[in-house]
């Protein structure tokens, strides 16, 4: 079964031809290529096939179907996985830091999919198809913490509507290089693809084609000198949000090997980033649920050895 991707029309993008704003918004597809997934009835916009040129408005519901890519099959494995909840219809995990979340090249074993497979056996939506099944969002293989996973079809797409209108509830906890001044503050600003490397972001002029509005609240929770415990809050949730926010303000995330440079004196697997709080509307049931996770034993140890260096 095809990948659904669920986008809604935010302001900035208000106005827009349905194809340019599918061109800048799906991964690997140029607007001719978009043309074609509408012809094809692969799009709908507010539930109603639209055509090419169509003008997009503020709210609109931009749901698509491409084509599923062909690859390797995705076999089951008993990897242990540490469940925090889990009903008939969604299922919420602790990551741990290191593990990919879906099969990719060179990755199609050992992911949080494997072990989903294993442990739900056919219990997954099949929205994503056998690449995805039941991922309906995802962070990064080096970033500790929760997920929810949908195991119906009906929550996938319930969960994948609240995470397009940035209503879930995401809070992380951070080790950030320098003394960050204040007890916060916010980052309102676009991000893009790097120009110079795709695989990664970088902050965007509002106009440069490809810029998505990207804003992260955070907040310090403790200063180590050299160093400063954050919190940070998504209210929306581009890739690499955090860790190019945090840079771009001078505050690179600790061990982050791609936008903290070599600075790092302490040796970790990956950047000290972790998903502690995860909320969102139940998709059967109506009722809010929020989850914590408290920080993996790396963290900790990492936030000990700090407190002893002040």
């Amino acid at each position: 079964m095809d990948e659904l991707q669920v986008f809604i029309v935010e302001c900035e993008d208000a106005g827009a031809r349905l194809d340019v704003f599918l061109a800048q918004n799906l991964a690997g597809f140029s607007r001719s290529g978009a043309q074609k997934l509408i012809a094809e009835g692969r799009v709908l916009v507010g539930g109603a096939a639209q055509k090419p040129g169509s003008r997009l408005k503020t709210g609109d519901n931009v749901a698509v179907r491409p084509p599923e890519p062909l690859d390797a099959a995705i076999l089951a494995e008993d990897i242990p996985i540490e469940i925090l909840y889990e009903d008939a219809d969604l299922i919420v995990i602790d990551k741990p830091q290191g593990m990919v979340v879906h099969p990719a090249p060179g990755h199609y074993t050992g992911t949080l999919v494997n072990a989903l497979m294993f442990h739900c056996g056919d219990g997954l939506s099949g929205i994503n198809g056998e690449l995805r099944p039941g991922i309906v969002h995802r962070i990064d293989k080096d970033t500790s913490g929760l997920l929810v996973a949908a195991k119906t079809n009906e929550a996938h797409i319930s969960l994948s509507e609240q995470f397009a209108r940035h209503s879930v509830t995401r809070y992380y906890t951070a080790v950030v290089w320098g003394d960050v001044k204040g007890d916060g503050g916010v980052v309102d600003k676009p991000l893009c693809r790097d120009a110079k490397d795709r695989k990664r972001m970088a902050v965007a002029r509002p106009s440069q084609s490809g810029a998505r509005r990207a804003v992260t609240h955070y907040g310090v929770l403790e200063r180590f000198g050299r160093h400063t415990l954050i919190r940070a809050q998504l209210k929306t949730g581009r890739t690499h949000q955090i860790r190019v926010h945090m840079a771009h303000i001078g505050h690179p995330v600790l061990g982050d090997p791609v936008y903290a440079g070599s600075r790092d004196a302490y040796k970790l697997d990956g950047q000290a980033l972790h998903a502690a709080a995860l909320g969102f509307v139940h998709p059967r049931s109506g009722a809010y649920m929020e989850f914590e996770a408290p920080p993996p034993e790396y963290f900790v140890k990492l936030i000990d050895k700090l407190r002893h260096e002040k």
